[in-house]
């Protein structure tokens, strides 16, 4: 039989624990009774009193803070904050003082029946309150007195000196002895002591003065409880503690010996249900903010909790989790392994019909599932891949179709997170279609990421697993907005000649995804979300700041959130659970990204503020993270590099800047595309350097920042000069991104050799990549970067001579109401740099006649480009300006153009120092 929770008392041998019976809930069910018999002279003077403190009651008997059950003086501490009710305090004291003896203690429970609702055709009080048996105190109250009718005579006696015990710890002047220090002769001298005598200054402290009966049972206690205290004590120590097989103290004396000491600080463990409350709620948080958690003091308190109860096997998984979170590869596979070991699976996340076979193996599928998420965090693609279609064997084996739906999200989101060129295997056999078609014709990695991510989503629509669901819709989204859904039948009627992705289809997935959250719950709206994490804070909340005890539970946060620990009484909790809003949450991102590749600027903006606003709470400090980046690129293409840098700055503060977080990322792009601008190619190649560091040395991971170091390091090049460099490194990326299906990076990829061929002045060889841009972007509907190909192709149709300046002028006005609606301050100007040198190398224009349709987009564009700090295409401006001005005879203002052109000059000869570079670069791992 495994140990009971608390150390409350003993049940007799052989039976079950059904719930631990302490000193703690003894005090709570006085407060009960006193809520339930309003007509007793101490009961509540109002109804707003009575409601008051009726939720508190609720909140206390299902607060998760923590494994340990409160003392008495944080109990009253807690009635105190409640303001008016302050006065319950003192009732709580003398009434804790009246139990002196077994006999009190079965009379107090036996009056607790009378609180709960009455038998049919008893008489009934016209101001008592009964409880329904079936509510949450009605439940806790029946456990309390089932648990104590449970008690053997000797486990009544140790709730009694647990009771002496968890009153003197609320003062000091009753302070008992410690175990290892208790003997015979300390034991008389604790009982001569005068301090121990009750004087009219103690009992003034209390109220107590003019209570005859409580001071006559302080004696008593005093007397004749002390004594067989230490009696129990003596005769108990051998019967009841005892070693199990793990070597753990078991027996409900065994937390008891620790109770109340200042230099551990054990105490007795809440009910099960409570710990198990508290475990999650550390586990969530841990994966909204790791950082928040240091390792070594919360492996600690893990390990604390572990002797107190070992027949928790899921402070292991804590562990575990502790260990990923803080990138501990090694740590996090031992305590994998020891969970699973311990629990053989059958604590895991997912139910199965009952196997018919005789012998049970457990749930290993889980423990396979768990491995496989392990390595993809650490970055093991093909360890992990191992793991998971293990996983989907054994899963088909054991007819666990929950995990196997679990299993097979997971290896749709590692294919698509991680760069896989080859998938033999994966899935079966690489020429199986999913089809009954009978065709040879093998798949390609896409084509078996979407038959994956089509049976996910068929088993987890018919298991009605709503995460899940939800999930898989969002999959979906990623990879129509990624992927062209190349046809599985080649030749036929049936086959289709449309390659081009689907906006449609991803908005349609998004908001099939919002559809199924927003039906979460939908057969039964009123029920709500009853994981304690309300209690836990609306108890958080109660706490002042001259409280002592409640600087312990105030936390530190780092994230900005919403006013969330603002809580009112009439307060209600959320109803959808924390992983919906995170998927929630997740759409809107993905509506972010989305907007993003196809272009508008203004539905990005407000589809991240809306995930940063409304979603704070429900998140992960790292997933936030990437919203406030959306929003501060955001800042950084429309209004300068000064306004982004402040708001990161701001977003510094807020989050954790590790080496690898997103934020830190942000930086290093800022600094970069700064550096770029500012002619500092020095400082621009150490950015750039930084990441390389920062990406994963293994094949296909990190492939989105390995793309952007190389694209990174081909810019520099080109800004160097190094023109033949520059588009080796560029060719080699778009090899890259071609065999691991990164189609819409080789979009870019195809720009920038155009950009480089145009500079180095081979503008024949940089119309086919400029045409092939233009091509990937039409496929892939990335309109703002279809814009900026057609300003590119433009421009190299200028450089070929003024007989084409209308051709590049007729693309440019083609292009001009997507850039002008959603393209930044640099696409802006360029489109007017090349508008106008179109005007200016068409023979049939003549500037005299029209000066104002070219100097307008110049000066549109010197004004940008210099609140970018771009001094080269700054030049271009006013040199461009300088000349129509002299054409016009206007000197002033030649002067002042070719002024700006010089002061930008002598800028770009003689970059200046960067601000804003961190103190120490990173280094690789």
């Amino acid at each position: 039989m495994s140990p009971p929770l608390g150390g409350g008392g003993s049940s007799k041998e052989g039976d079950p624990v059904v719930f631990d019976i302490t000193p703690h809930k003894i005090a709570v069910c006085h407060i009960i009774q006193v809520f339930g018999l309003p007509a007793q002279p101490c009961a509540c003077q109002s109804i707003s009193q009575h409601h008051r403190l009726g939720l508190f009651l609720f909140t206390l008997t299902k607060s998760c803070e923590g494994f340990l059950e409160p003392s008495l003086e944080e109990l009253i501490n807690q009635l105190k904050a409640l303001g008016d009710l302050a006065w319950l305090s003192e009732h709580l004291i003398s009434s804790l003082l009246r139990l002196s003896s077994p006999d009190d203690l079965f009379n107090f429970f036996d009056k607790l029946r009378g609180v709960l609702v009455a038998p049919e055709g008893s008489s009934m009080e016209d101001e008592q309150i009964y409880l329904d048996p079936n509510s949450h105190l009605g439940v806790f109250l029946r456990s309390c007195i089932l648990a104590f009718n449970m008690l053997s005579f000797e486990g009544v006696c140790h709730l009694l000196t647990n009771l002496v015990a968890y009153y003197n710890s609320n003062d000091s002047t009753y302070e008992m002895a410690e175990d290892d220090d208790f003997n015979e002769s300390e034991y008389h001298g604790l009982l001569d002591d005068p301090e121990l005598d009750c004087e009219s200054s103690d009992l003034e402290e209390y109220g107590l003065e003019n209570d005859p009966q409580a001071v006559e049972s302080l004696l008593h206690m005093q007397k004749n409880v002390l004594p067989k205290f230490r009696e129990d004590n003596e005769a108990s120590v051998d019967s009841e503690i005892k070693l199990d097989d793990g070597g753990a103290q078991s027996g409900s004396l065994a937390p008891l010996l620790n109770n109340f000491r200042s230099v551990d600080g054990l105490g007795i463990l809440r009910s099960r249900w409570q710990v198990e409350g508290y475990l999650n709620a550390q586990a969530e948080l841990l994966e909204k903010d790791a950082v928040s958690f240091p390792l070594n003091s919360f492996t600690a308190t893990l390990k604390q909790l572990q002797k107190i109860a070992p027949e928790f096997h899921r402070v292991k998984y804590l562990q575990y989790l502790n260990a990923l979170y803080h990138d501990d590869y090694i740590a996090a596979l031992d305590n994998l392994h020891c969970y699973f070991d311990y629990s053989a699976g059958m604590e895991g996340l997912f139910s199965r019909p009952t196997s018919p076979s005789e012998f049970e193996v457990g749930r290993y599928e889980t423990a396979l599932l768990c491995l496989g998420t392990l390595h993809s965090h650490f970055g093991h693609p093909k360890k992990a891949l191992e793991a998971l279609t293990e996983a989907v064997r054994v899963s088909q084996q054991n007819n666990d179709d929950a995990c196997l739906a679990y299993t097979l999200a997971a290896i749709c989101k590692l294919l698509s997170e991680v760069g896989v060129s080859n998938m033999t295997g994966i899935i079966g056999s690489p020429y199986s279609l999913g089809t009954t078609t009978g065709l040879g014709t093998p798949l390609s990695t896409q084509q078996q990421l979407l038959v994956l991510l089509k049976k996910s989503l068929r088993r987890a629509d018919h298991l009605k697993l709503t995460n899940l669901l939800a999930f898989n819709r969002l999959a979906l989204a990623k990879f129509d907005l990624k992927h062209v859904k190349k046809p599985l039948l080649c030749f036929g009627p049936e086959a289709s000649m449309k390659l081009r992705t689907c906006p449609i289809s991803v908005c349609k997935e998004l908001r099939l995804s919002s559809r199924v959250l927003s039906e979460f719950g939908a057969d039964e709206p009123l029920q709500l979300n009853d994981t304690g994490a309300f209690s836990t804070s609306w108890l958080k909340n109660l706490s002042t700041g001259d409280n002592p005890w409640s600087t312990k539970l105030q936390k530190p946060r780092s994230l900005f959130v919403n006013d969330y620990d603002t809580f009112h009484f009439h307060a209600q909790p959320s109803p959808i659970p924390g992983s919906v809003l995170q998927l929630a949450g997740e759409s809107y991102l993905l509506r972010a990204t989305s907007w993003g590749h196809y272009g508008s600027a203004p539905l990005v903006r407000m589809n991240a503020l809306v995930y940063a606003t409304c979603f704070a709470d429900a998140v992960s400090s790292s997933e936030l993270s990437f919203a406030y980046v959306k929003l501060i690129q955001h800042l950084s293409v429309f209004k300068g590099y000064t306004e982004a840098f402040k708001a990161l700055k701001l977003a510094e503060e807020k989050f954790f800047s590790v080496s690898h977080s997103r934020i830190q990322l942000l930086k290093l792009q800022l600094l970069h595309e700064r550096a770029l601008h500012r002619g500092n190619l020095k400082v621009a190649q150490q950015v750039c350097d930084q990441f390389g560091v920062l990406s994963s040395f293994v094949n296909g991971v990190d492939m989105e920042l390995k793309t952007e170091a190389s694209l990174r390091h081909s810019r520099t090049l080109h800004a160097a000069n190094q023109y033949s460099q520059a588009a080796a490194v560029a060719s080699n990326l778009f090899c890259t991104c071609y065999k691991f299906n990164m189609q819409v990076e080789n979009a870019t990829v195809l720009l920038l050799l155009a950009e480089i061929h145009k500079k180095s002045g081979d503008a024949v060889l940089g119309l086919p990549y400029a045409l092939a841009s233009l091509s990937f972007c039409k496929t892939f509907n990335l309109d703002l970067l279809e814009a900026s190909a057609t300003v590119t192709l433009a421009e190299l149709w200028l450089s070929l001579g003024s007989s084409h300046a209308k051709k590049a002028s007729y693309l440019i006005h083609q292009a001009l109401p997507m850039i002008l609606g959603h393209g930044g301050l640099e696409l802006r100007a360029r489109a007017n740099i090349a508008l106008a040198k179109c005007l200016l190398s068409d023979p049939s224009f003549s500037v005299s006649e029209d000066p104002y349709s070219v100097l307008d987009p110049l000066a549109q564009a010197s004004e940008e480009l210099e609140i970018l700090e771009y001094h080269e295409m700054a030049m271009e401006a006013f040199y461009l300006m300088a000349i129509v001005y002299d054409t016009l005879g206007r000197l002033d203002e030649r002067e002042i153009a070719a002024s700006s052109f010089r002061e930008h000059s002598m800028a770009l000869e003689n970059p200046q120092d960067e601000d804003n570079l961190p103190t120490h670069w990173v280094h690789g791992t």
